[in-house]
């Protein structure tokens, strides 16, 4: 599918609906990506589900979606932890069947939070689960490197989180 059929956009309180099921279907896929569970997720009200959706539209984060007709393939998140940390990336996710170059999702939404993140830094940071490969090999491929800092990852099943940088030019 050619890159002119993806929409790019932030997110608004009122995709709270759209926000959910893409979550959701997050955590199914790859649960050790998200810090988050499903049962946590699945719990969640309109509220807290409107306020996930807000991101988009709140200084200093950024909510991020790919859109193919109607269906949501992709999201990516930024936010500010500090100013000395500058931006981080959170949230990566592309539907299976468009993973890799189908449609450029990964490239598009990764071009729209780095343009978002230029505003806040001159890098841009984000964290990876140890055992996620795929995660790791796609990152390296799109320029973000290791920084050789890690943390413990708080749910099960444990293990590490590690640092990638990737320098906005």
């Amino acid at each position: 599918m050619p890159q002119h059929d993806v929409v790019i956009r932030t997110t608004e309180a009122d995709d709270w609906q759209a926000v959910r099921a893409l979550r959701l279907e997050m955590l199914r896929d790859y649960p050790i990506a998200y810090g988050e569970t499903l049962e946590h997720a699945l719990l969640a009200d309109e509220a807290t589900w409107r306020l996930r959706g807000a991101r988009g539209t709140t200084r200093g984060q950024t909510a991020i979606v790919a859109i193919i007709g109607e269906r949501w393939v992709g999201t990516m998140g930024g936010y500010i932890p500090d100013a000395k940390t500058g931006p981080s990336l959170v949230g990566v996710y592309v539907a299976p069947d468009q993973r890799g170059d189908a449609a450029g999702v990964s490239r598009l939404l990764l071009d729209a939070v780095e343009q978002w993140a230029r505003d806040w830094g001159d890098t841009l940071r984000l964290e990876v689960h140890e055992d996620n490969v795929r995660a790791r090999r796609f990152y390296e491929k799109l320029g973000f490197t290791f920084t050789g800092r890690s943390r413990a990852y708080e749910l099960a099943p444990g293990g590490l989180e590690l640092e990638m940088i990737k320098p906005l030019r």
